[in-house]
């Protein structure tokens, strides 16, 4: 059986270490002829609501305002890392929860594999911060790879 790959989701932060995940997601795609999935979820646990008093107000800008920013990003990392791909990429923004919606956009989307940065952090941070990777990987409808911070070299034979 030969392994198909036609729709690649690549889940970013924008940062550094989602370059890594595009570098594999880039060469994944040209040599399955396959289209690239950019996701960013705008994780709308960040929300904390004060409770002094009868009118809460929110901590932090508002989700439309993120939401904005967001979407500004993506354009922004679209046009300077997804360009010269054979097939048109596709980018989106939500809101929701990271590991959750990035499941269900695969699986919505009927992603053939999901190519995700990690920061591989261990103990103590890992404990309080959760892993959205970890979560993906243990729900995901497809295969995951995963892409650590230190990387080897990408070289095709």
């Amino acid at each position: 059986m030969a392994i198909q790959i036609s729709k690649i989701l690549v889940p970013t932060d924008f940062s550094e270490l989602s370059l890594h995940a595009i570098k594999y997601a880039r060469e994944f795609a040209a040599t399955f002829e396959a289209q690239i999935h950019c996701l960013h979820v705008i994780d709308e646990a960040y929300q904390y609501w004060s409770t002094m008093g009868p009118e809460s107000a929110p901590v932090g800008p508002a989700v439309e305002d993120l939401k904005s920013l967001a979407e500004g990003h993506m354009q922004r990392f679209s046009d300077e890392h997804l360009v010269g791909l054979d097939y048109v990429p596709v980018s989106k923004v939500i809101t929701g929860s990271p590991w959750a919606d990035i499941v269900h956009y695969a699986l919505e989307n009927t992603v053939d594999i999901i190519i995700v940065a990690t920061h591989g952090r261990g103990g103590l941070a890992h404990a309080l911060l959760g892993s959205t990777t970890e979560k993906v990987i243990r729900k995901a409808p497809c295969p995951v790879l995963v892409v650590r911070e230190k990387e080897k070299e990408f070289v095709k034979p």
